[in-house]
């Protein structure tokens, strides 16, 4: 995939599914969670699922939906403590930190933009060390809308300027990627396996990377970041 990076200077970059595996949050929300909270209730796991799945639909897009406390409230347990179990899962997807470094080699300025909760997004900062590829780190939640409204991309502009048409943003969530378009965002890629337990996901509206190094212009590039992480 041919990246023109004459056009960019600032890249915005989603954690969830695009830096990090998916694995690890797709396998909390649909196996893990259900099964603690059907066990401190005392029902089967089948009817657990019945319950919560509907409620996690009705609330996908909103900030709510990636909201630590909520959710703690609503399922009277203590949501973040249950990802321990899970921490092993927490994994960046291949060559990630190649490209991070190499979009610091090339003077980009890298800024991650996540809907993740500020205690979730310290939880896999702590696990993963993304935290010292980024000149600046943005939780929705600090700006009061999630990534899928048009509002979350005004107010990302005034804390972090940037010009829309230099930008670029990665992102594995379709419905982020349209807003950020209507927004102006001229330079939009998304994902093509987010979860690598799943297989690839069919074209959609973006194109779609599979390896970070597809966009990376020049082997010398990408040999002296290697080496570099490497030693």
């Amino acid at each position: 995939m041919a990246f023109d990076w004459s056009a960019v200077d600032t890249v915005l970059l989603d954690m969830d599914g695009t830096l990090l595996d998916l694995h690890f949050d797709n396998y909390f929300w649909q196996q893990h969670l259900p099964a603690c909270w059907a066990e401190q209730r005392g029902m089967p796991l089948a009817a657990a699922h019945e319950i919560l799945v509907p409620r996690f639909r009705e609330l996908e897009g909103t900030l709510a939906w990636y909201c630590l406390d909520f959710w703690s409230r609503e399922l009277e347990l203590d949501v973040l403590s249950l990802k321990d179990d899970l921490q092993h899962l927490i994994g960046l997807r291949p060559h990630a930190e190649i490209f991070l470094e190499a979009l610091g080699r090339m003077g980009k300025r890298r800024i991650l933009v996540t809907n993740a909760h500020p205690d979730v997004l310290d939880y896999k900062l702590a696990r993963t060390d993304l935290a010292r590829h980024f000149e600046a780190l943005v939780s929705a939640h600090a700006l009061g809308e999630p990534k899928e409204a048009a509002a979350f991309w005004s107010r990302l502009q005034q804390q972090q300027p940037f010009t829309p048409p230099q930008t670029l943003l990665i992102d594995d969530n379709n419905q982020v990627l349209m807003t950020a378009r209507a927004f102006g965002i001229a330079h939009l890629l998304s994902i093509a396996q987010p979860d690598s337990r799943q297989p690839p996901r069919a074209a959609a509206d973006f194109p779609a990377v599979a390896d970070f190094r597809e966009l990376l212009a020049g082997a010398d590039t990408v040999a002296a970041t290697e080496n570099e992480i490497a030693h």
